[in-house]
């Protein structure tokens, strides 16, 4: 039988847990607030007029007559809502500016097949480092560690005087080579592909599973959810670059939309927040339809479910 102590002792924890709960909530819930704010913004302002615009947001754009920037002096209006809704910014960008959509189709170029191929190399590199071991293995697996660590803009000037002794200097080639062959994928797939169990690939062997038969029909299948998140993040990581481009494409027609954005003069700042909201369009989708696949991938990581 419960004494009144242990009731007490059970109702004041039971209100600790509910006030936790509630402090907790209000925190995601502001967090979420104070991250959407921008987006929620960009999205709403893409649908006001250009003057409407320049009027709210035009001392942050303005410059002198030297082209610097100037002090803002006074109060910038955040306005949620606009005072009349109009599509000509899409329409401009859509219809009348061919040059936007030129940037949207240059970045869906290189990102595209940057992932696809990054991820064909990087499972069977993954499958080799993940079967076998030896010291050459893990010299060449410590290497690729190194590389991945280093930010890119230590690579930079590398990159660029690889790509002039190779004759791909100002080329598209420039940004798809390395991006294929990024140790990044690499990296987090042999990690995935570690944790799956050493027996289950014997067994297969012992049964008469060749190298392929066991690569195809068990590593692939169980790092589906691993290979997704990689693709995912890949997708990312270079829709959203931009040193890349500006070191290793002198051609501005060839550089992606996320160059372009910062390009965009004080003249069009009401088709800035249309094109922004274009760019965010396909990665939204992307994390909308697999969201479920990168959080499966980041927590299952290759084990085994029972």
């Amino acid at each position: 039988m419960i004494t009144r102590d242990r009731q007490r002792a059970l109702k004041r924890k039971k209100r600790i847990d509910t006030i936790k709960t509630v402090i907790v909530t209000m925190m995601a819930v502001m967090f979420a607030i104070v991250f959407l704010t921008p987006i929620v913004l960009t999205i709403t302002n893409s649908f006001m007029s250009p003057s409407e615009i320049s009027a709210n947001y035009g001392s942050i754009f303005a410059t002198t007559e030297k082209g610097g920037k100037v002090f803002v002096s006074k109060t910038v209006n955040l306005k949620l809502i606009p005072d009349m809704i109009t599509f000509s910014q899409y329409f401009t960008v859509l219809l009348k500016s061919p040059e936007y959509l030129f940037k949207f189709w240059n970045s869906i170029l290189y990102v595209l097949p940057i992932v696809i191929v990054q991820l064909g190399i990087a499972t069977l590199a993954s499958y080799g480092f993940a079967r076998y071991d030896g010291r050459l293995k893990r010299a060449i697996f410590f290497l690729y560690i190194i590389v991945m660590l280093m930010p890119y803009q230590v690579t930079l000037v590398p990159n660029f005087l690889v790509s002039r002794s190779l004759g791909i200097y100002g080329t598209r080639w420039s940004i798809l080579l390395p991006g294929f062959f990024s140790p990044f994928a690499v990296y987090l797939l042999t990690k995935f592909m570690k944790r799956i169990p050493t027996e289950v690939m014997e067994a297969a062997s012992i049964d008469g599973a060749d190298e392929w038969m066991i690569f195809s029909r068990i590593c692939m299948p169980l790092c589906k959810g691993g290979l997704a998140s990689i693709a995912i993040l890949v997708f990312f990581d270079y829709w959203n670059m931009v040193e890349q481009p500006l070191i290793l494409l002198p051609d501005s027609d060839l550089h992606p939309l996320s160059v372009f954005l910062s390009k965009i003069n004080t003249g069009e700042i009401s088709l800035a927040f249309a094109v922004a909201v274009i760019y965010l369009v396909p990665p939204l989708l992307i994390f909308l339809y697999g969201e479920d696949y990168l959080v499966e991938g980041i927590s299952y990581q290759g084990g085994i479910k029972g």
